[in-house]
């Protein structure tokens, strides 16, 4: 059996869609204010619904993960996203060399390898 899709509720569908597409390699295939899809190279879809504002919560911890093949492609989404003015901090050695931020939408994405 195949993972097929996830959806996650997000409070702008638009500005999560487009940051997964510039920084996380994700193709956006279209939708609406109220939804859209994202696939990835193996087929995954990424569905994005609209919820409102203070309303969408996850638990603690809560997030979705993209994992690159090397060191140095972390760091180079790590400096992607510093220079284009997110608050995130350098990648450490956790559980793997891995940095989390905080995406348009109210979504938490980690980036490791």
């Amino acid at each position: 059996m195949k993972l097929n899709h996830i959806n996650l509720t997000v409070t702008d569908v638009e500005a999560a869609a487009r940051f997964l597409e510039k920084y996380m390699g994700m193709r956006y295939q279209g939708g609406n204010r109220g939804m859209g899809f994202l696939y990835d190279d193996d087929g995954l879809v990424l569905s994005l619904m609209k919820g409102r504002a203070g309303q969408v919560k996850y638990p603690d911890n809560f997030h979705i993960g993209f994992i690159l093949g090397s060191e140095a492609e972390v760091d180079e989404v790590n400096r992607r996203l510093k220079d284009d003015g997110f608050d995130v901090g350098p990648p450490e050695h956790l559980h793997g060399y891995t940095f989390y931020v905080n995406a348009p939408g109210d979504i938490t994405v980690e980036v490791q390898c």
